[in-house]
C-alpha cells in the first residue's frame, strides 16, 4: 500500500513538473507574441484610468443651467463633456480631450468593420450588387463581444526619437492596434491561460498591429483588395483587411455560448475585417442639408447615418431614472455618442436645427495657437452644426459596454415606454440627435461652448436606397 502511495506520488510530481515545464514555455511564447510599441509614433487618446466621465453619475446632471450661463469655476455652463472616437464599428471606443473633425466625422471614427460572410442574396439589383459581406454589429444577437474589442490609434510623431520615414508605421499613416480578451485552444490551454493571468505573468488580452491605410506598394496604388460591404442599404467598395486578422481572434468570436444560431442551428460564418475606402465614402441625403446649402456632399464611412451622434448628459440621466430597478448605473457610454453636453435640461435638444460648438472665450489665443487657427479654418468664434435629425434608437444600448452581456429589455423598454415622439419613426424611441457640421475640418475641445442658433420640428426620414426620393426633401 505505501509502495502504490509513493508510486502515485511520484506521478503526480512528474505530472505537476510537466505541467510547470508547459506553463513556462506557453508564457514564454505568449510573451513572444504581445503586441510591440509601434515605432515613431504616439497614441491618441486620454491615459489609462481617466475619463471626463469619471462623475457621469453625479445628481448634478440631473439639474440643467440657463444656456448663457458661467459656473463657478468660470466655465460656460453649456458645454463638451466628453468625446469619443469609435475607429471599429461597434468596438470599444477611445476617449478624446481634443478631436479632429474630417469630412466623414471624427478622425477614424467608424472607419473600420468586421463583416460577415453570408450566402450571396437570390437576385442582385443595382443597389444591391450581391456581396456576401455584411458588416456585423452590436444589434446582431451573436456579436455582443465586440464591445470586448478594443483599439489603439498611434499616429506618425516627428518628434519621437524612433520616428523615420522609412518606418512602415509612417508609410501607412499610422497603426491601430486592437486588443480582445485572450481564449483557449481547448481546456489545458484555457487553465494556462488562466494561471498565467491569475499569477500576473500574462495580460488578459491578445493584441496584434494593423496599418492605419494600406501603404503604398512600388508600381501599384497598394496589395489590399477591395470588396463591396453591405450597410444598411448601402454596398461601399471596402479594403479587406482580412489577412491580418490572428486565429486567435477568430477563436474568440466563436468560443462563446452565442456563437451558433439557436434559430437556424448554423454555425459561425467567415468574418474580416474591413477599412473604408475614401474614394468610396457614402453619400448622405434624407435629412442632411444639401450641397449646395453648406458648399459640399455630406458623407460617412461605416457610421450609420450620419458623420456625428450627439448627446446630452442630463436626458440620459433623464432615462437612467426611469429604469434604475434594472440597471442602477446607466452608463451614456452605451449610446455610443461622438460628443456629449452637459448643461442642457432634459430631451430640450429634441428640436434644435442649428448649434455653434466654440472656444469658451470665443477668441483664438491663447485656446487656439496661430497653427490651429489656421487648421480651424479660422473657426475662432466657433463651428456650426447642423442637428439635422433625431436619432432613432435600436436595442443596441442593452449591451453592456463593459461586459458584454446583453440586458433583455433594458434601457429599450423604457425608451419606447415615453420616447417615441417622432412622427416620422413612431415605432421606435429617440434619444440624442445627429450632426452635419457646417465645415470639413475643423477640431473641438472638451470645455468648447455650445449655443443653439436655431430650433424648429424635426421628422425623421427612414433610410432610402440610393436613387430613392422623398417628396418634398
Amino acid at each position: 500500500m505505501l509502495e502504490s502511495s509513493s508510486q502515485q506520488d511520484a506521478i503526480l510530481n512528474t505530472a505537476l513538473a510537466i505541467s510547470g515545464a508547459l506553463l513556462i514555455a506557453f508564457l514564454a511564447v505568449t510573451r513572444l507574441s504581445l503586441a510591440k510599441t509601434p515605432k515613431g509614433c504616439r497614441k491618441l487618446g486620454l491615459p489609462p484610468g481617466r475619463s471626463n466621465l469619471h462623475d457621469e453619475y453625479d445628481p448634478k446632471y440631473t439639474l440643467s443651467v440657463a444656456e448663457n450661463s458661467i459656473d463657478e469655476t468660470g466655465r460656460p455652463g453649456w458645454r463638451v463633456k466628453a468625446l469619443f472616437t469609435y475607429p471599429i464599428k461597434s468596438c470599444a471606443g477611445i476617449e478624446l480631450d481634443v478631436a479632429d473633425v474630417v469630412s466623414t466625422g471624427f478622425a477614424f471614427d467608424r472607419q473600420f468593420c468586421f463583416a460577415e460572410d453570408l450566402p450571396p442574396p437570390t437576385a442582385t439589383t443595382q443597389s444591391d450588387p450581391g456581396t456576401n459581406w455584411t458588416a456585423r454589429t452590436l444589434r446582431d444577437r451573436d456579436f455582443n463581444r465586440l464591445t470586448l474589442i478594443r483599439p489603439e490609434i498611434w499616429v506618425p510623431d516627428p518628434s519621437a526619437s524612433d520616428y523615420s520615414l522609412d518606418l512602415e508605421e509612417v508609410k501607412s499613416n499610422g497603426v491601430m492596434v486592437i486588443y480582445y480578451p485572450r481564449v483557449g485552444h481547448n481546456i489545458l490551454h484555457s487553465l494556462f491561460l488562466y494561471l498565467g493571468v491569475h499569477l500576473n505573468l500574462i495580460t488578459r488580452e491578445n493584441s496584434y498591429q494593423i496599418p492605419l491605410q494600406p501603404p503604398p506598394t512600388p508600381g501599384r496604388s497598394n496589395t489590399y483588395t477591395t470588396t463591396p460591404v453591405k450597410i444598411w442599404k448601402d454596398h461601399p467598395q471596402a479594403y479587406d483587411y482580412g489577412h491580418h486578422i490572428p486565429d486567435s481572434l477568430h477563436r474568440f468570436f466563436t468560443s462563446h455560448p452565442y456563437s451558433q444560431d439557436r434559430d437556424q442551428g448554423r454555425k459561425r460564418r467567415r468574418l474580416t475585417l474591413f477599412r473604408v475606402n475614401p474614394s468610396n465614402y457614402r453619400q448622405i441625403f434624407r435629412n442632411a442639408p444639401r450641397k449646395n446649402e453648406i458648399g459640399f456632399q455630406p458623407v460617412t464611412g461605416f457610421a450609420d447615418a450620419y458623420p456625428l451622434h450627439i448627446l446630452n448628459l442630463t436626458s440620459v440621466r433623464d432615462v437612467a431614472s426611469h429604469c434604475a430597478y434594472a440597471i442602477p448605473s446607466l452608463s451614456i457610454r452605451r449610446f455610443r455618442a461622438n460628443i456629449i453636453l452637459q448643461g442642457p435640461d432634459a430631451f430640450v435638444e429634441d428640436t434644435w436645427k442649428q448649434i455653434r460648438i466654440s472656444p469658451p472665450t470665443w477668441a483664438p489665443p491663447p485656446y487656439f495657437s496661430a497653427i490651429e487657427e489656421k487648421a480651424n479654418n479660422g473657426a475662432g468664434e466657433g463651428t456650426v452644426i447642423h442637428t439635422v435629425c433625431r436619432t432613432i434608437r435600436c436595442k443596441l444600448p442593452n449591451v453592456d459596454p463593459d461586459t458584454g452581456i446583453r440586458h433583455p429589455a433594458e434601457p429599450d423598454k423604457t425608451l419606447k415606454g415615453y420616447r417615441r415622439i417622432d412622427p416620422g419613426d413612431l415605432t421606435n424611441a429617440c434619444l440624442g440627435m445627429q450632426g452635419v457640421p457646417a465645415l470639413q475640418e475643423f477640431r473641438i475641445r472638451v470645455g468648447d461652448a455650445v449655443s443653439v442658433l436655431g430650433t424648429g420640428e424635426h421628422r425623421y426620414i427612414k433610410m432610402l436606397a440610393p436613387g430613392e426620393v422623398v417628396e418634398g426633401v
